[in-house]
């Protein structure tokens, strides 16, 4: 973006390109939920090489020239449904999208090689909580299968709060809940997630309909199992508090 300064983004990038480093192996490919897709029933995209989608606007002539030519993976993709028809989740294929920002923003900092197959998983339109923690569940055998499961959103997504000096008192009471939820045993983290509206604070950090940019952690939290998260990025952003989180 060439933010001016850049400090507000610094340490959150810095985060995101120290991550691949903290991997056990490289993924053999890559599973990403993106708080920029909502389908009625589960969308996988399955094209072999995705363009890049431009979903935002106003933004300098650059950022619409950016490139990250990751491969898709049709394979991967019909995994993803097998694994979802297995449970009896309806889904469908969408061969023609490309990846939005949520995908290529981060991914240019976590795997800038963009050699890694992506595969792109939509949220549900009815913003389930519930929903979207069993999506996980149902996507959690491909952890064993060498795939690396991304959740791409925001811990505090409020775009009036962004900026006011109100909201930072708002988001840190939030992200102690939110962290608190995350790292609990899993029944306890499920439970506390599936209510997340009754967090202190929740409707303004998240406002009405507008809390898709949460459900990308349900998901990621539904496919950790028994695994603890751990909270593994926290700073201060245009005066409110932003986390990021990893389970395994």
């Amino acid at each position: 973006m060439d933010w001016k300064p850049s400090s507000p983004w610094d340490k959150m990038a810095d985060y995101l390109k120290s991550q691949a480093a903290t991997l056990p192996e490289k993924p053999k490919g890559i599973v990403l939920v993106s708080a920029h897709w909502l389908e009625s029933d589960v969308g996988v995209m399955n094209g072999a090489q995705p363009e890049l989608l431009f979903d935002y606007d106003g933004f300098p002539p650059h950022t619409y020239e950016l490139k990250y030519p990751a491969p898709g993976s049709p394979a991967l993709a019909q995994r993803v449904q097998d694994l979802l028809a297995q449970a009896g989740q309806a889904s469908h294929t969408n061969p023609s999208r490309g990846y939005d920002h949520g995908m290529f923003i981060p991914m240019l900092l976590l795997f800038p090689e963009a050699d890694i197959p992506v595969v792109q998983v939509s949220l549900l339109k009815n913003l389930d909580p519930a929903a979207h923690l069993q999506l996980g569940q149902r996507l959690a055998a491909l952890r064993n299968e060498g795939i690396l499961i991304i959740g791409s959103g925001m811990s505090f997504h409020n775009m009036r709060g962004y900026g006011d000096p109100r909201f930072g008192p708002i988001s840190d009471t939030f992200d102690d809940w939110l962290t608190q939820a995350v790292t609990a045993p899993a029944q306890e983290r499920d439970q506390a997630l599936t209510g997340w509206e009754a967090a202190p604070g929740a409707r303004l950090c998240h406002p009405p309909r507008a809390e898709e940019h949460l459900l990308p952690l349900m998901v990621v939290a539904g496919a950790a199992g028994d695994d603890l998260g751990r909270k593994v990025f926290s700073d201060r952003v245009l005066e409110t508090t932003l986390s990021g989180f990893t389970f395994g």
